[in-house]
Protein backbone atom coordinates (compact mmCIF):
# COMPACT_ATOMS: atom_id res chain seq x y z
CA UNK A 1 0.00 0.00 0.00
CA UNK A 2 1.33 3.41 -0.83
CA UNK A 3 2.06 6.00 1.82
CA UNK A 4 -0.74 8.27 0.62
CA UNK A 5 -3.24 5.40 0.75
CA UNK A 6 -2.18 4.64 4.33
CA UNK A 7 -2.67 8.31 5.28
CA UNK A 8 -6.12 8.37 3.66
CA UNK A 9 -7.11 5.19 5.49
CA UNK A 10 -5.87 6.63 8.82
CA UNK A 11 -7.76 9.91 8.27
CA UNK A 12 -10.91 8.03 7.31
CA UNK A 13 -10.64 5.94 10.45
CA UNK A 14 -10.26 9.07 12.64
CA UNK A 15 -13.21 10.71 10.94
CA UNK A 16 -15.41 7.63 11.52
CA UNK A 17 -14.44 7.41 15.18
CA UNK A 18 -14.95 11.12 15.82
CA UNK A 19 -18.42 10.97 14.28
CA UNK A 20 -19.40 8.12 16.56
CA UNK A 21 -17.52 9.53 19.58
CA UNK A 22 -19.04 13.02 19.69
CA UNK A 23 -22.72 11.98 19.72
CA UNK A 24 -21.95 9.71 22.66
CA UNK A 25 -20.13 12.57 24.40
CA UNK A 26 -23.04 14.87 23.62
CA UNK A 27 -25.47 12.43 25.22
CA UNK A 28 -23.22 12.17 28.28
CA UNK A 29 -22.96 15.95 28.59
CA UNK A 30 -26.72 16.36 28.28
CA UNK A 31 -27.42 13.56 30.75
CA UNK A 32 -24.90 14.98 33.24
CA UNK A 33 -26.39 18.46 32.86
CA UNK A 34 -29.92 17.17 33.48
CA UNK A 35 -28.81 15.26 36.56
CA UNK A 36 -26.92 18.24 38.00
CA UNK A 37 -29.73 20.70 37.31
CA UNK A 38 -32.41 18.40 38.69
CA UNK A 39 -30.51 18.03 41.95
CA UNK A 40 -30.43 21.79 42.54
CA UNK A 41 -33.14 23.21 44.82
CA UNK A 42 -36.03 24.87 43.03
CA UNK A 43 -35.25 28.14 44.79
CA UNK A 44 -32.20 28.49 42.53
CA UNK A 45 -34.50 28.86 39.52
CA UNK A 46 -37.32 30.85 41.09
CA UNK A 47 -37.36 34.53 41.86
CA UNK A 48 -36.58 35.43 45.43
CA UNK A 49 -39.70 34.96 47.49
CA UNK A 50 -41.10 37.82 49.50
CA UNK A 51 -41.38 37.35 53.20
CA UNK A 52 -44.81 37.68 54.67
CA UNK A 53 -47.52 36.77 57.14
CA UNK A 54 -48.94 33.32 56.40
CA UNK A 55 -52.28 32.54 58.03
CA UNK A 56 -53.73 29.03 58.27
CA UNK A 57 -57.45 29.09 58.97
CA UNK A 58 -58.46 26.26 61.29
CA UNK A 59 -61.79 24.68 62.24
CA UNK A 60 -63.69 25.63 59.08
CA UNK A 61 -67.03 23.81 59.34
CA UNK A 62 -67.72 23.41 55.62
CA UNK A 63 -66.45 24.37 52.18
CA UNK A 64 -69.36 26.67 51.36
CA UNK A 65 -68.44 30.24 50.43
CA UNK A 66 -65.10 31.92 51.03
CA UNK A 67 -62.79 32.99 53.83
CA UNK A 68 -62.00 36.69 54.07
CA UNK A 69 -58.83 37.73 55.92
CA UNK A 70 -58.35 41.38 56.84
CA UNK A 71 -54.98 42.70 58.05
CA UNK A 72 -55.10 45.90 60.11
CA UNK A 73 -52.15 48.10 61.08
CA UNK A 74 -54.10 50.30 63.50
CA UNK A 75 -57.18 50.09 65.73
CA UNK A 76 -59.13 52.36 63.38
CA UNK A 77 -62.01 50.31 62.01
CA UNK A 78 -60.84 47.04 63.58
CA UNK A 79 -62.42 44.55 62.98
CA UNK A 80 -65.80 45.47 61.54
CA UNK A 81 -64.87 48.15 59.00
CA UNK A 82 -62.37 46.06 57.06
CA UNK A 83 -63.50 47.32 53.66
CA UNK A 84 -62.61 50.88 54.65
CA UNK A 85 -59.69 50.49 57.03
CA UNK A 86 -57.87 47.19 56.57
CA UNK A 87 -54.33 47.46 55.21
CA UNK A 88 -54.77 44.29 53.14
CA UNK A 89 -57.79 42.10 52.43
CA UNK A 90 -57.62 38.63 50.98
CA UNK A 91 -60.58 36.50 49.94
CA UNK A 92 -59.85 32.80 49.50
CA UNK A 93 -62.01 29.99 48.18
CA UNK A 94 -62.28 27.15 50.69
CA UNK A 95 -61.00 23.79 49.46
CA UNK A 96 -61.81 20.69 51.52
CA UNK A 97 -62.52 22.86 54.61
CA UNK A 98 -59.04 24.40 54.33
CA UNK A 99 -57.91 27.93 53.59
CA UNK A 100 -54.70 29.92 53.89
CA UNK A 101 -54.12 33.64 53.48
CA UNK A 102 -50.63 34.83 52.53
CA UNK A 103 -49.86 38.52 52.98
CA UNK A 104 -46.55 39.12 51.20
CA UNK A 105 -44.12 42.01 51.24
CA UNK A 106 -45.59 43.53 54.42
CA UNK A 107 -43.48 46.17 56.20
CA UNK A 108 -42.43 45.67 59.81
CA UNK A 109 -44.93 46.83 62.38
CA UNK A 110 -47.78 45.83 64.66
CA UNK A 111 -50.80 44.23 63.05
CA UNK A 112 -54.05 42.46 63.90
CA UNK A 113 -56.06 40.01 61.79
CA UNK A 114 -59.79 39.45 61.52
CA UNK A 115 -61.11 36.45 59.59
CA UNK A 116 -64.65 35.53 58.59
CA UNK A 117 -66.13 32.49 56.91
CA UNK A 118 -68.42 34.27 54.47
CA UNK A 119 -70.71 31.36 53.62
CA UNK A 120 -73.27 33.47 51.73
CA UNK A 121 -70.51 35.51 50.03
CA UNK A 122 -72.09 38.89 50.77
CA UNK A 123 -68.83 40.46 52.02
CA UNK A 124 -69.98 40.75 55.63
CA UNK A 125 -70.29 38.65 58.76
CA UNK A 126 -73.91 37.50 58.92
CA UNK A 127 -75.65 37.87 62.28
CA UNK A 128 -79.03 36.97 63.73
CA UNK A 129 -81.58 39.51 64.95
CA UNK A 130 -79.69 39.85 68.25
CA UNK A 131 -76.41 40.61 66.45
CA UNK A 132 -74.85 37.23 67.24
CA UNK A 133 -72.72 35.97 64.32
CA UNK A 134 -74.20 33.13 62.29
CA UNK A 135 -71.02 32.64 60.24
CA UNK A 136 -67.53 31.70 61.42
CA UNK A 137 -65.14 34.37 62.67
CA UNK A 138 -61.72 34.51 64.30
CA UNK A 139 -58.94 36.88 65.30
CA UNK A 140 -55.17 36.80 65.65
CA UNK A 141 -53.91 35.75 69.09
CA UNK A 142 -57.18 33.82 69.40
CA UNK A 143 -58.59 37.04 70.84
CA UNK A 144 -62.06 36.32 72.16
CA UNK A 145 -65.20 38.14 71.19
CA UNK A 146 -67.30 38.28 74.30
CA UNK A 147 -70.14 40.78 74.20
CA UNK A 148 -68.60 42.32 71.07
CA UNK A 149 -65.47 42.21 68.98
CA UNK A 150 -62.06 42.15 70.68
CA UNK A 151 -59.88 45.25 70.75
CA UNK A 152 -57.00 45.80 68.36
CA UNK A 153 -54.60 45.46 71.30
CA UNK A 154 -56.00 42.03 72.22
CA UNK A 155 -55.52 40.76 68.66
CA UNK A 156 -52.31 42.61 67.75
CA UNK A 157 -48.94 40.98 67.14
CA UNK A 158 -45.50 42.30 66.18
CA UNK A 159 -44.17 41.56 62.70
CA UNK A 160 -40.41 41.86 62.07
CA UNK A 161 -40.48 41.55 58.27
CA UNK A 162 -39.51 37.87 58.15
CA UNK A 163 -41.82 34.92 57.53
CA UNK A 164 -44.46 34.58 60.23
CA UNK A 165 -46.84 31.64 60.37
CA UNK A 166 -50.10 32.11 62.28
CA UNK A 167 -53.09 29.90 62.96
CA UNK A 168 -56.54 31.39 63.43
CA UNK A 169 -59.37 29.22 64.72
CA UNK A 170 -62.87 30.03 63.58
CA UNK A 171 -65.73 30.26 66.05
CA UNK A 172 -69.31 29.53 64.99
Amino acid sequence: MSESAIRKAALASKARHSVTLYPKMGKCVILTSVLVLSSLPTSVFSQSSCHGIHVNILDIQNSTGVVACALFESPVGFPTEFMNYATNIMVIKIRDTRARCDFLDIPQGTYALAVIHDENMDGALATNWLGVPTEGYGFSNDAEASMGAPSFDAASFPYDGRDLNLNIRLNY
